[in-house]
């Protein structure tokens, strides 16, 4: 923990400095994880050169390292440098229901810098409550805590999300879900075509829309420049969900993320084993 808050403090040119040596490490030396993040590339852009393909990844792992390192920043900022490092586009579709005293689903995907984004609405004054999946290993989960929760968001694990959204079923907060990864149980997923594949879907964010009325609003992050993102809302959904089709929420915000991903895909975490259940 000393070593992540001493490197917080670092200033970002600094840190830039490690993440161009990340970069090396990973895409040079380890070759982390490149077998895979060739493949989902192939299969997703057919239509691309091996050598349009290879330029892509290389991007990809160049922006991987930096969101690393700006992750571990996130602590070490101020609450001005926030704001002023991750704009808010349509920041009035929340507050029309932050007026109503109504929380709102956010679906986000691991997409550009995702991590800031809550840190971001809780500088300027609307609540947001991250949902994530508890690490295993006790200071790895330590540090995320730290690290998500510094600038005033809160944390819910996955488990307890259903439990939390009807305890405080009237307190206004925008609770966002990360749903891009693949499910653990391909049996209770929806399938559906994504970037030429089929693939498989959280079931939950919808679920939990129509179960809770609560109004979806997708989070694109988009990257600026080296450190400075926006984060544009965009409504998807909202009640009353009567009579409403079923998968249409998900394929709605599945939809916004291909056309997102397709217009610059070196920013998608390409080195998630996003289709593993269709080699089964």
């Amino acid at each position: 923990m000393w070593f992540f808050k001493y490197l917080s403090r670092w200033p970002m040119q600094r840190l830039y400095w490690l993440a161009d040596f990340l970069f090396w490490l990973m895409y040079r030396l380890i070759g982390y994880r490149k077998k895979l993040v060739l493949s989902n590339l192939t299969s997703s852009f057919p239509e691309k050169t091996p050598a349009e393909i290879q330029q892509i990844a290389k991007d990809f792992y160049r922006q991987l390292a930096d969101v690393i390192v700006e992750i571990i920043k996130l602590p070490g900022f101020s609450a001005l440098e926030i704001q002023e490092r991750m704009q808010i586009e349509n920041i009035e579709l929340l507050q029309h229901y932050q007026a109503q005293n109504h929380p709102v689903l956010a679906f986000g995907a691991h997409y550009a810098n995702w991590e800031w984004v809550s840190s971001g609405l809780t500088r300027r004054g609307v609540a947001s409550e991250a949902v994530y999946k508890p690490l295993t290993d006790r200071l790895s989960e330590k540090l995320m805590r730290h690290i998500r929760t510094a600038h005033g968001p809160s944390i819910v694990p996955i488990q307890r999300v259903t439990r939390e959204l009807v305890a405080r079923r009237n307190q206004f907060r925008v609770v966002g879900l990360v749903g891009d990864q693949s499910p653990h149980d391909p049996q209770f997923a929806y399938w559906l075509p994504f970037l030429g594949q089929r693939t498989s879907f959280f079931t939950g964010l919808e679920k939990l829309a129509v179960s809770m009325k609560m109004p979806v609003v997708y989070v694109e992050v988009i990257r600026q420049k080296r450190g400075y993102y926006v984060a544009r809302f965009s409504l998807i959904a909202e009640p009353p969900y009567q009579n409403i089709a079923p998968e249409s929420i998900t394929t709605a915000c599945k939809n916004k993320l291909e056309q997102i991903i397709r217009q610059k895909p070196a920013d998608w975490l390409w080195s998630h084993d996003r289709w593993k259940w269709n080699r089964l």
